[in-house]
């Protein structure tokens, strides 16, 4: 008798709880060094099953990445949610960014530290990555209206965002 097909839900779930445990071995191991083998192993499935929801270990990566950079856009966004003024803005933009990485060092990790020679290759990656710098590139420029910074915006905000990733990575190496 063939199985049941899934329903969108069941479908949508264990790809979240792939996800999930793909999240941990990418944070642990490194990219390179993670196989579906891998994966199917910590989900205590088939070495198989991660195919049905995945066509390769890369698009798994991409879907990893895309979640943790909605996570911290998320968190910038509701960090700045009402705050007109451009100086507390800019500073709650730089205590949500510090907040996120420490709590969710992993997250962090795999948004920052790990390489993906494809992730041109997806869309979704790309727009929640998009995402995640907007709220960074628009309070520098509001700070640079507001005259309490100069300077080209998008320079600016690569030095801002720059200078988060150095605290974040001094803290999280334990040199701070």
């Amino acid at each position: 008798m063939p199985r049941a097909a899934l329903s969108q839900d069941e479908i949508s779930a264990f790809r979240d709880r792939l996800c999930e445990a793909a999240s941990r071995l990418f944070a642990e191991q490194c990219y390179q060094a993670v196989t579906l083998r891998a994966i199917a192993a910590e989900l205590g499935c088939s070495p198989m099953t991660p195919y049905r929801y995945f066509k390769e270990r890369d698009e798994i990566f991409a879907s990893v990445r895309a979640a943790a950079f909605r996570r911290f856009a998320d968190a910038l966004e509701a960090a700045t949610a009402g705050i007109e003024s451009a100086g507390p803005r800019l500073r709650a933009l730089g205590d949500a960014y510090v907040a996120f990485a420490l709590s969710d060092p992993d997250a962090y990790r795999i948004m920052f530290e790990l390489h993906q020679d494809s992730a041109t290759a997806h869309a979704e990656l790309l727009r929640d990555g998009a995402r995640a710098w907007m709220p960074i590139r628009e309070g520098v420029a509001r700070a640079i209206a507001a005259g309490i910074l100069a300077g080209d915006p998008d320079t600016i905000a690569h030095l801002f965002w720059a200078s988060m990733h150095c605290i974040v990575s001094l803290e999280l190496a334990g040199m701070l």
